[in-house]
């Protein structure tokens, strides 16, 4: 039996899934085989590259040990973890992103709503500020800031979106 790996990014990851999961059907492998092309062809097609550009740039301030930057990006929840209820609470959990590298989002929920049914494997995209940790970063300020002084950030998730 013929064994391949296809490497995507979790975007195509998701939408491959959703759309190989209607062609089970096909019963030789080179039909298998060509209608796996056509899923991970169809699913690049349908994400943005720009995601992609996104990650790297928050791999690079990883690499660099760079913070305090605004960064956007997208991936998939790999984790949830307990609410942060030190000083202003913080709804927690770890993303990967289509490079592989994990961040932790920390979203502020005294300022910006919950992300209510946020269940691992989720996809979201995210804006906020980035920060060093040798765990991979942490993005926060994913919401607006009242005062005005910070630049707005968001979490988006099955189409609606936090901030």
């Amino acid at each position: 039996m013929l064994h391949e790996e296809i490497s995507i990014n979790a975007c195509s990851q998701t939408r491959a899934a959703a759309i190989l999961s209607s062609t089970m059907r096909l019963i030789s492998v080179k039909q298998i085989r060509i209608a796996a092309l056509i899923v991970v062809a169809v699913a690049a097609a349908g994400c943005n590259s720009a995601s992609v550009d996104n990650d790297n740039a928050i791999g690079r301030a990883f690499n660099s040990r760079t913070s305090e930057i605004q960064v956007e990006g997208e991936g998939v929840v790999s984790r949830i973890l307990s609410d942060d209820l030190n000083g202003s609470r913080h709804q927690r959990f770890i993303v990967r992103l289509g490079t592989g590298q994990t961040v932790l989002i920390t979203h502020n929920i005294d300022l910006a709503p919950r992300i209510d049914g946020l269940r691992e494997g989720d996809m979201v995209a995210f804006n906020g500020e980035y920060v060093w940790n040798a765990e991979g970063g942490v993005i926060h300020w994913t919401h607006h800031d009242p005062q005005g002084r910070h630049v707005t950030g968001w979490i988006k998730h099955k189409g609606r979106t936090y901030q």
